[in-house]
């Protein structure tokens, strides 16, 4: 049996294979990054966009160290703080 494998993206914005699938996603050409079951990146997910531009992180330091921000519907606290820094 053939271990399954996932493509993360890493802090290099280049992507990886990996044994452990991601714990975030995020959005290629906005550079927002969420939790998996956000409700709004399912709803683009349905309507059939977002598929081609999407891509996972290990975890939350890497999506940061790629340049993502935080979704703000997702990650509500985490989206204001990164704001606030801007």
């Amino acid at each position: 049996m053939q271990e399954k494998t996932y493509v993360l993206l890493g802090a290099n914005r280049k992507p990886y294979r990996s044994s452990t699938p991601g714990s975030l996603g995020g959005h290629r050409r906005s550079r927002i990054y969420g939790e998996l079951d956000c409700t709004s990146a399912l709803r683009t997910i349905a309507r059939g966009g977002y598929v081609n531009n999407r891509v996972f992180f290990r975890d939350e330091v890497i999506a940061i160290a790629a340049g993502y921000r935080p979704c703000a519907v997702c990650l509500p606290e985490k989206y204001r703080s990164w704001k606030s820094a801007q």
